[in-house]
């Protein structure tokens, strides 16, 4: 699509392989081949996607103290998190870069700057020629999650250029974080990407009010999860099984346009891609009366300070 102003995006509305990472990274690079076959230059994927978002957790007392079944969740969790500077992501950068499309994944990571142990819902953008430009680890892990996940740092709230878009995304709730989004506004964000485990109930108003906000395209992509999507082989199954319920992601994605109207409206019950084409101009459209870090902004009352430094336990001179 040769028009600068124009972005065909996929939103990659499908289930993992649940807490099976070389699997669900296999589904991935089918979902991407399939969104390049049909002209799409960028794709998103849900939260945590790989290997999956923590749904044990409400359903067998993640809680409790010092409990076996807890820890040896966890541990199956861990061992099967994404290592980025193990290369667990190489093959999907060379599969962007091959199709030359651009690529939100979300992860669950365990990074080595800190430490190789605790885990972190992240984001990462891997632009059309394979590179990761940013791993933005959530800024605070929403209530039960806080049980498996830790808190992240400022160091991914980047913006991305793709065409004439400047493109940024946010986890989940900490889309609900007014300073998180100024940041990415005042990066020049004017397509924001939002990603969720999957629930319409999540995505059917935040979408178009973040639009409304800031005069932006928003992409809000969930997951499915079924009952039937745990693998066999998932430890403690039977006591997972006993107190899910049949969906417990029913997905929700959609897109709201920079006059927060609905472009596509939330989708629940399908796994497959969803594809449309937003022209930039749109933006400039609405900017004309609003700009929220523009000239609809007072920065000598009001400024937001970030700090984007990786947060490290330890330094070493």
């Amino acid at each position: 699509m040769s028009d600068s102003n124009l972005l065909k995006v996929a939103l990659a509305q499908i289930s993992p392989v649940w807490l099976r990472k070389s699997q669900t990274l296999e589904k991935v690079k089918q979902t991407i081949s399939e969104a390049s076959d049909h002209g799409a230059e960028l794709v998103i994927f849900g939260e945590g996607l790989v290997p999956g978002y923590p749904f044990w957790l409400p359903i067998t007392n993640g809680t409790a103290w010092d409990d076996s079944i807890q820890k040896e969740i966890h541990a199956h969790y861990a061992r099967e998190a994404v290592q980025i500077e193990k290369g667990d992501l190489v093959e999907i950068q060379a599969l962007s870069k091959e199709k030359g499309i651009a690529v939100y994944l979300g992860i669950i990571e365990r990074p080595s700057d800190r430490g190789g142990h605790s885990l972190y819902c992240s984001l990462v953008y891997i632009s059309s020629n394979g590179e990761i430009k940013s791993v933005h680890r959530k800024l605070q892990p929403t209530y039960d999650e806080r049980l498996t996940w830790s808190p992240g740092d400022g160091n991914g709230l980047q913006v991305h250029p793709l065409k004439n878009f400047s493109i940024g995304g946010l986890n989940c709730w900490e889309n609900w974080m007014p300073l998180a989004r100024t940041a990415l506004y005042g990066l020049g964000e004017n397509l924001h990407v939002a990603v969720w485990p999957g629930a319409v109930r999540n995505t059917e108003n935040i979408t178009r009010m973040i639009a409304q906000e800031s005069r932006s395209f928003v992409i809000s992509v969930s997951s499915i999860m079924r009952k039937t999507d745990f693998p066999s082989e998932t430890p403690h199954l039977e006591k997972i099984l006993a107190k899910s319920p049949e969906v417990l992601a029913n997905g929700g994605s959609c897109i709201a346009g920079p006059d927060g109207n609905w472009i596509l409206e939330p989708k629940a019950d399908f796994e497959g891609l969803l594809y449309e084409t937003l022209d930039f101009n749109r933006v400039l459209e609405e900017r004309q009366n609003f700009d929220p870090v523009g000239h609809y902004s007072r920065p000598d009352v009001l400024r937001l300070h970030v700090n984007r430094e990786r947060q490290h336990s330890v330094d070493f001179d």
